[in-house]
């Protein structure tokens, strides 16, 4: 059985190395709040916005693209807008990240159809429709209220297009 997104979302917590692609360089943008809560966590977080390569943002080094980060990450999440994605998961492909989380925000967001059948077909986990606030532990109104409400009521069923199991590889 296909994991349901919650579960699938607490898989791509478990990742220590994350890339957060598209945060952006405003220190008061969404973006850089979930950067400070996962520092914050414990989390190795390393930033990947074109306009920021060979800079640094929340003190984490910031890459201009992901298959330029060294050493590598565990997984990638990605704040990209809809035209750009699938780029960037060419560029997860290439650097084997097998974890995305494809946040939408307001509007579609990352979670492209093309973005979604590109990650099934090359065994990319893919989390979507859920905001990162909602998976991480002792999240605080109104993002724990959010998450209660969908595991008492219903989550989304899953989707076994994107649902698809990672491939194994040597890391």
């Amino acid at each position: 059985m296909p994991a349901l997104p919650l579960d699938l979302a607490r898989d791509f917590l478990r990742a220590h190395r994350i890339a957060l692609v598209g945060l952006s360089r405003n220190p008061k943008d969404f973006t850089r709040g979930i950067a400070r809560e996962l520092l914050r966590r414990g989390y190795d977080i390393v930033a990947v916005n074109p306009a920021a390569g060979g800079a640094e943002i929340e003190g984490c080094p910031a890459f201009a693209r992901l298959t330029e980060v060294t050493p590598p990450v565990d997984a990638a999440l990605l704040f990209t807008a809809p035209g750009a994605t699938e780029a960037v998961l060419r560029d997860c492909d290439e650097a084997r990240v097998r974890k995305v989380w494809l946040h939408r925000g307001a509007g579609q967001g990352a979670a492209t159809p093309g973005a979604l059948a590109f990650c099934a077909a090359h065994g990319i986990a893919a989390v979507h429709d859920l905001c990162p606030w909602m998976a991480l532990p002792g999240a605080h109104f109104p993002h724990g209220f959010h998450r209660e409400m969908r595991r008492r009521f219903g989550r989304v069923a899953p989707d076994p297009r994107t649902d698809a199991a990672p491939r194994q590889d040597s890391r």
